[in-house]
C-alpha cells in the first residue's frame, strides 16, 4: 500500500500494515501474527475488539450515530456522565464534559482553571507528555520532536523535576526546585495550576513519589492553586486500580481522561470538582463531535467490564508475570543492557542502559526490530527512547502473555 498521501511528519514505530486483531493479538496484511504489547499506546486495556464493546457499538449504530450535544442532548452522553462521575474515586461532587481525545481534555482543563482562578501560569514537569495540540505542547517536558520548529507557544508554563524512585529524583530535590522557581521565576500568586501524571507515560513509566504528591497537594491548598492529574494513559485499570492517583493518597481537582475510556473508540473527558467545571459561561465548553453517541456506548460497555474485582485481578496477574520474568533475567544476567524495571502495577517499563548507566537507545531500536521480526510489537519511551513500555491488554490470556515475554527474553539475549 502506498503511503505517499500521508504526511511524512507522522513518525511510524513499526513499518507494517495491520489488518485485524483480537484481544492481545494482531495480524498484518501479509497474514503475520503479532503479540501486541503496545495496545494502541495504552488505548486497548480491554484488548482488540472486546465483544461487549463491539456489541455496544453495533447496537448504538442502528439507533443514533451522531448528534452534537450542544444542539440537543442525547441519552448515551447523559448516561455515560452519570456512570463516569460515579466511577471517579474522590469524596467531592463531580461533573465533567466529554472530549474527542486526551489532548482536547487538557486544552479544556486549561480554560477551566483560567476561568476559576483568574490566573494563567501553569507548572508542569520534566518528561511530561500531555498532547500534540498547540497549548499542550508547552506542557510537555521534552523539546524534540514536539516543540521543534513551532515557535512561541501559549503560556506561561514552567517545568519542575519529576520526582520518582524510577529516575533517581528525590522528593527533597523536587521541593527545592519548586522553592527556587517561586523565589526566582514567578510569583506563586500568578499560578493557576500544576498538571502532573501520577505515572509518566512518554517519560518512561515513572511512578510519582508519594511524599511529593502529598506535599504538592498541601502546597496547592495553601496557595489556592488547582491540581490537575493527567490519567490519560495511567487510568482505567492500567496500574491495577481505577486510577493511579489513588495510590498517592491525594485527590486532584481536575482529572484528564482518554485512551482506554472507550475500548478503542476516540473519546476523552475532563472531570472534577463541580464548582470548577461549572464556572465558565454557557457555551464556553463543548464541541461538535465531543461525546459522540457511538463513543459513549463503547465507554458504557467498557465501564460495565471494568469492575474493581476485574481490574485488581488483571493488574496483579500481569504485574506478577512481568516482575517475575524481569527478576529472573537480572539473576541470570540475560543482557548487559538490561536496566531498571520502572512503573507500578501493570504499567511497566524496562530500561536499556550501558554499564555506566547511559541510555542504550541504539540497542532499544535493535530490540524493536528483533521483536517485530519474531512476532512481538513493542513501544519505546523515555527522554532518550531507551525504555520499553509494556502495554499489553489487561485482558491478555496468560499463555499469550508468557509467549510474549518469552519472545522478549530471546530478543534481549540477541542485543549487541
Amino acid at each position: 500500500m502506498s503511503r505517499e498521501t500521508i504526511s511524512q511528519s507522522i513518525s511510524i514505530v513499526h513499518p507494517i500494515s495491520l489488518s485485524h486483531g483480537k484481544n492481545a493479538e494482531v495480524w498484518d496484511t501479509e497474514g503475520k501474527r503479532y503479540i501486541d504489547f503496545v495496545g494502541g499506546i495504552g488505548v486497548l486495556n480491554l484488548g482488540h475488539c472486546h465483544p461487549a464493546v463491539v456489541d455496544a457499538i453495533c447496537a448504538q449504530a442502528t439507533r443514533l450515530t451522531h448528534y452534537a450535544f450542544n444542539a440537543a442532548p442525547h441519552v448515551p452522553y447523559i448516561e455515560l456522565m452519570e456512570r463516569l462521575t460515579a466511577f471517579i474515586p474522590v469524596s467531592y461532587p463531580v461533573s465533567g464534559m466529554l472530549t474527542n481525545s486526551g489532548a482536547e481534555a487538557a486544552e479544556n482543563a486549561l480554560k477551566i482553571v483560567r476561568g476559576a482562578t483568574g490566573r494563567t501560569a501553569v507548572i508542569a514537569f520534566d518528561g511530561a507528555f500531555h498532547g500534540r495540540t498547540l497549548a499542550t505542547l508547552n506542557l510537555n517536558g521534552k523539546v524534540a520532536p514536539y516543540k521543534q520548529k513551532i515557535g512561541v507557544l501559549p503560556g506561561p508554563v514552567y517545568h519542575l523535576p519529576y520526582p520518582s524512585a524510577d529516575n533517581g529524583v528525590t522528593c527533597a530535590e523536587a521541593l527545592k526546585a519548586m522553592d527556587r522557581l517561586f523565589s526566582v521565576e514567578i510569583d506563586v500568586n500568578d499560578v493557576a495550576c500544576f498538571i502532573i501524571e501520577p505515572v509518566q507515560g512518554e517519560g518512561g513509566f515513572l511512578a510519582l513519589d508519594m511524599a511529593f504528591a502529598q506535599a504538592l497537594r498541601r502546597f496547592c491548598d495553601e496557595h489556592d492553586i488547582l491540581l490537575i492529574a493527567d490519567e490519560i494513559q495511567s487510568g482505567f485499570g492500567r496500574t491495577g486500580q481505577r486510577f493511579a492517583f489513588s495510590r498517592l493518597g491525594i485527590e486532584p481537582d481536575l482529572i484528564l481522561l482518554g485512551k482506554s475510556i472507550a475500548g478503542g473508540v476516540p473519546l476523552g473527558a475532563v472531570v472534577g470538582r463541580k464548582a470548577l467545571m461549572d464556572n465558565l459561561p454557557k457555551g464556553g465548553l463543548g464541541g461538535t463531535y465531543s461525546g459522540n453517541p457511538i463513543a459513549c456506548a463503547a465507554a458504557l460497555a467498557t465501564l460495565d467490564v471494568m469492575t474493581d474485582e476485574h481490574l485488581q485481578a488483571w493488574g496483579a496477574r500481569q504485574e506478577e508475570a512481568i516482575v517475575r520474568r524481569y527478576q529472573a533475567w537480572r539473576a541470570q544476567h540475560l543482557s548487559p543492557y538490561l536496566g531498571r524495571l520502572t512503573g507500578v502495577g501493570a504499567m511497566r517499563g524496562i530500561e536499556l542502559a550501558h554499564a555506566d548507566g547511559t541510555p542504550a537507545a541504539k540497542q532499544l531500536s535493535q530490540l524493536l526490530s528483533l521483536a517485530r521480526a519474531a512476532g512481538l510489537l513493542l513501544m519505546p519511551s523515555g527522554k532518550s527512547r531507551h525504555i520499553i513500555r509494556l502495554l499489553a491488554p489487561l485482558t491478555i490470556e496468560p499463555a499469550v502473555l508468557e509467549e510474549g515475554l518469552d519472545t522478549l527474553q530471546a530478543c534481549l539475549e540477541q542485543l549487541d
